[in-house]
């Protein structure tokens, strides 16, 4: 556990100081919802449009915002990869797996607060806007519906930057957070598409994880396992393969 917490402490002073990390996980989701906000109150009444309503607005731009620490869990692997820093650690009595929670945990921390931040700026648009769409309840839920996608991302970003260099790896993550923001019903929705695209969307944990998370939002419980199921397999998923593509890479470099 000391292990863990040593090396969980030095990639929290790496992300600590990457002013990225604040602009995109904490600052780009806050715009974005603000954004969002104004173009909502210009949209007419008899458009009967309730995607950009802050009840549903809130929980995708967290998932949104939640892609980037896949991107920042990518850089940070793949860096210390191309270089000498865990070739050194590799003679150190470190096992594979506190690699994998110091590398993990911190960012997961970083997640959590993102995802607060966000909820808490939903929660006062909605005074500001004089609106009683959100309550603190259903807030809590859905950051705890939104954790597996968070670890989801995580994985991926452990994964991408155990297979790929620091130059290629985070073009990889560019598109999965694309995928994510168009995939995920964010900013459309996805359901009333229908067809191919509800399909895809279905697919993939993304639109799970938004769906499961608005759900929360309006404490509306009853189809809300389905799509946390799903969310948690990829999750699992993703976190096995990333820590099986993490060792394999560790003992190719030992040997």
């Amino acid at each position: 556990m000391n292990r863990i917490l040593a090396f969980s402490s030095r990639n929290i002073k790496e992300l600590l100081r990457d002013p990225l990390s604040y602009i995109f996980c904490l600052g780009f989701p806050l715009v974005m919802l603000v954004i969002m906000s104004i173009v909502n109150q210009s949209i007419p009444a008899e458009a009967n449009m309730t995607i950009f309503n802050i009840e549903n607005l809130s929980a995708g731009i967290a998932m949104f915002g939640l892609s980037f620490v896949m991107l920042f869990t990518c850089l940070t692997v793949s860096k210390d990869r191309s270089g000498a820093f865990l070739t050194r650690l590799y003679a150190s009595p470190m096992r594979s797996a506190d690699f994998i929670a110091g590398y993990m945990l911190p960012v997961l921390v970083l997640a959590l607060i993102q995802l607060v931040i966000s909820f808490a700026a939903s929660l006062l648009a909605t005074v500001i806007l004089g609106e009683n769409t959100m309550n603190i309840g259903g807030v809590l839920l859905a950051i705890v519906m939104l954790l597996p996608v968070a670890i989801f991302f995580i994985a991926a970003g452990l994964l991408f930057g155990s297979l790929f260099n620091e130059k290629s790896a985070p073009g990889l993550c560019s598109i999965i957070i694309s995928l994510a923001t168009i995939l995920g019903g964010v900013f459309f929705d996805a359901e009333s598409a229908g067809g191919i695209m509800l399909d895809v969307c279905n697919a993939l944990p993304f639109f799970h994880a938004v769906k499961a998370a608005r759900l929360a939002v309006a404490l509306q419980l009853e189809d809300i396992g389905v799509h946390l199921l799903i969310t948690l397999a990829y999750a699992v998923v993703f976190s096995v393969l990333a820590s099986v593509v993490f060792r394999s890479k560790m003992r190719a470099d030992l040997a």
